[in-house]
């Protein structure tokens, strides 16, 4: 037994300190002495497991980014603006102009320009061979000077888009799986956390069970000691005979003490579990049980054996996420290959600054409409879009394999879980089997040592035979419930509480 106990021991340890991170950060409030089911225990647990709220935060990130998705369906509306210092100003002319005028020649009908001519000779007026205008415009450099030392500016732009090459649609589609994909993870969960609180939940059982055969086991060696001494000093024992009872004795109170401890670890382990204080006293309602059977357990081995293992994958959560992740990666080929077509969207804006390009630069804000359509056509990238199809196909490939491989694993773990039940069943029958020869052996060596024919090592031996009968009769039946929460876990039949709508 003190192995056994030491592995017991190790494992409730582990499973407090992992209970003790997945427990949410209020506890559940216990009445002291309260008397709790195994159904109180599942709903404090799911009601108090920050994974559980984890999760419910996932859900909800998955519907916000869903609600996203579906907004690039609808027209966009922006606005930019900004503010420029420019160190000079715009000029049109690098200095003063002379612009030449024509006049109507009526003669002529016709516009022509008017060239000086030299008093003295009457021939056109030239400087550096180029003709001298009669008159002309004058233009200042000043009047052509626009201040924009301060520049603001800003656009309202609204976009409508017409047709991405599928990729909204597909985002869409993703972002949908996402979300089932966060109520599938919420119930696998859900499904672990039932598991964790079952196995705790009957250890508890078990190691209350073994408490009192440790108690019994005692309380025989302690009225065998009893009965050695009388005969030491009647004569018909030895010392030899009272010392080794003493040893079984002290080896029987140190797996007493162990239980015990493992007994309140355990207890411990179920309150983190269930999200109240470890040390608040609380019993649970199957610990008084003097006899444990779990008669469902037949019927559950023999629906297992005539089940359909399609069934069983439409049944299992684990299953359907991965079908939901080869759903995801599906559209994220519809996304790459959108990369590879054209896109066109319809655009309108409303673009302004101060100074203003329409009334001359001045102070002020102004501006003006626009509408028009946007195309973008993909034409050559070396590759690099079709390799990123290629990749997407690639990725929907290997989870499309670990999907099967799944399915295999899930046939296999029906088929574990069938036989580890069946052979529970014959266990237990075979354990009670025992025990009946067991307390059949044990009441034969106390009447044999009693009539002097039957020695004290043999009294011993029926005991610890009997102690073992005993403990082995506890581990059997409390394997068939974990036999049976297990293959209903396995199945996809495992019944959880009521999950809260995530709103």
């Amino acid at each position: 037994m003190n192995s056994r106990f030491k592995v017991l021991t190790s494992t409730l340890l582990a499973l407090w300190l992992t209970a003790a991170t997945a427990t949410a950060e209020t506890s559940a409030q216990v009445e002291p002495g309260a008397v709790l089911s195994l159904e109180e225990c599942r709903s404090m647990a799911m009601a108090n497991n920050k994974l559980m709220r984890r999760m419910a935060e996932q859900i909800r990130a998955a519907r916000y980014q869903k609600e996203e998705a579906f907004a690039a369906y609808l027209p966009s509306i922006d606005f930019a603006g900004g503010y420029a210092y420019n160190q000079k100003t715009i000029s049109m002319f690098d200095q003063d102009q002379y612009l030449p005028v024509k006049t109507f020649n009526v003669e002529k009908q016709a516009y022509e320009f008017q060239i000086a001519k030299n008093p003295m000779t009457g021939e056109p007026l030239t400087v550096n061979g180029q003709p001298v205008p009669e008159q002309v415009a004058y233009l200042p450099k000043s009047a052509l000077e626009y201040d924009i030392h301060n520049l603001f500016f800003g656009a309202v732009t609204l976009t409508q888009p017409v047709f991405m090459g599928g990729k909204i649609v597909a985002l869409n589609k993703i972002t949908g799986y996402a979300e089932e994909l966060a109520q599938a993870k919420r119930s696998v969960q859900a499904q672990d956390i039932i598991y964790a609180v079952d196995a705790a939940y009957w250890q508890l059982v078990s190691l209350r069970a073994k408490q009192r055969l440790a108690v019994s086991y005692v309380n025989l060696l302690d009225t065998l000691r009893s009965n050695v001494e009388v005969m030491l000093r009647e004569g018909v024992a030895t010392r030899r005979d009272l010392l080794a009872v003493d040893v079984k004795l002290n080896s029987a109170k140190v797996d007493m003490t162990k239980v015990d401890n493992g007994l309140q670890l355990s207890r411990m382990a179920l309150a983190q579990l269930c999200g109240f204080p470890i040390h608040v006293p609380f019993t649970v309602a199957d610990e008084a049980e003097t006899a444990l059977d779990s008669p469902a357990l037949n019927s559950m081995t023999t629906a297992a054996k005539a089940v359909d293992i399609n069934e069983v994958y439409a049944r299992r959560d684990d299953l359907r996420q991965l079908e939901l992740g080869v759903m995801i990666y599906k559209q994220k080929e519809n996304v790459a290959r959108a990369s590879m077509m054209p896109n066109l969207a319809v655009v309108g804006a409303y673009s302004f600054s101060n100074p203003n390009l329409y009334d001359g630069f001045k102070k002020r804000f102004n501006g003006a409409f626009s509408v028009g359509a946007t195309l973008t056509v993909p034409i050559w990238h070396w590759g690099g879009n079709y390799n990123k199809l290629r990749a997407a196909r690639a990725e929907t490939n290997a989870l499309r394999m670990e999907l099967e491989n799944a399915r295999e694993m899930v046939d296999l773990q029906v088929s574990q879980a069938t036989y580890k039940a069946d052979e529970a069943v014959k266990t237990c029958r075979l354990t009670a089997a025992n025990l009946a020869e067991a307390d059949e052996n044990m009441r034969c060596a106390t009447l044999g040592f009693r009539d002097g024919v039957m020695t004290i090592d043999n009294v011993m031996e029926a005991q610890t035979a009997w102690l073992k009968a005993h403990s082995e009769d506890i581990d059997a039946r409390i394997d068939l419930y974990l036999c049976d929460v297990y293959l209903a876990k396995v199945l996809g039949a495992l019944s959880t509480p009521q999950l809260p709508e995530i709103k």
